[in-house]
């Protein structure tokens, strides 16, 4: 299996579309909000002097959430090209066992969307410091990293299962468009989850990735955050908070972070056990 892992991560950055592409939905949230999201955002903060350090850390916290989701997806399309190519038969046909093959396209998956993400999380805090913001301490760093390799797990589980239904490489494009264009939406990027209906601020918290947002957004956000929010600003954090995504409520409950974590835990186990049912149905 490791070697198939190799093989297949040769493969994906050998391709620098494949690359390319995989970030392209990072590309655009970065580009709306140096254009103008930025200025809306932090226009309706303009009474703190770091506001535009609050919403800079927000964004770039959404941004690691949805790399794992896409970057994850785009590693599958390997898996995809080896299918519509008969590929797979070679692999098959070989003494290589089924189980390593399945296990060495989702091992791949997950490596290529942490080193990704790790990537994205560079160039964030690049980005952040060019502002005057301050860079995440080493503290909130290992908190960060270990929200990635979580969100990375739960999201190669969840794309994984999508991939097992998917046999042609323009379904498998067609699904990278309509993931790519969504996931801003259902992690609150494009707009707070503040701003939206009831029913469909629901639907962003059951949304696995939304709660590797808030997660993150917690400990990006918790400098800039406690700087803003001091005497009597700090009445104004809770809903602020609630507003913009960084905690959720079920009801009146807040939901604590280790059920975000239990959340993440639980669907990358879960679609992974979907997935392998659905690719060993079709074996039969």
């Amino acid at each position: 299996m490791i070697g198939f892992t190799k093989r297949n991560l040769l493969v994906f950055f050998r391709d620098k579309a494949s690359v390319f592409f995989s970030l392209l939905a990072s590309f655009i949230i970065i580009g709306l909000y140096i254009l103008f999201l930025g200025r809306v955002y932090s226009a309706g903060l303009s009474s703190f002097e770091n506001a535009k350090e609050i919403m800079d850390n927000w964004v770039m916290a959404g941004l690691l959430s949805i790399t794992t989701v896409t970057t994850t997806m785009g590693a599958f399309g390997i898996m995809i090209n080896d299918k519509t190519r008969k590929i797979n038969k070679d692999f098959i046909s070989s003494p290589i066992k089924r189980w390593s093959i399945s296990g060495g396209y989702v091992f791949s998956a997950f490596i290529i969307g942490v080193i990704l993400s790790l990537v994205t999380l560079v160039l964030s805090q690049i980005y952040i410091a060019a502002n005057n913001g301050t860079l995440i301490g080493i503290s909130a760093l290992i908190k960060v990293l270990g929200i990635i390799l979580l969100s990375a797990f739960a999201n190669t589980a969840l794309t994984f299962f999508i991939i097992s239904f998917i046999n042609s490489e323009n379904a498998f494009s067609t699904a990278s468009t309509i993931v790519g264009t969504v996931i801003g939406f259902l992690t609150g990027i494009y707009i707070p989850i503040g701003n939206l209906p009831s029913s469909v601020q629901w639907v962003i918290k059951l949304f696995p990735p939304s709660h590797a947002a808030s997660l993150l957004r917690k400990v990006m956000m918790d400098d800039a955050m406690t700087k803003a929010f001091t005497g009597e600003a700090s009445k104004y954090a809770p809903s602020f908070r609630e507003a913009m995504g960084i905690t959720f409520k079920y009801g009146s409950r807040e939901i604590s972070d280790a059920l975000s974590i239990i959340i993440l835990l639980s669907t990358g186990a879960l679609f992974f056990a979907l997935a392998i049912w659905s690719v060993s149905g079709k074996r039969k």
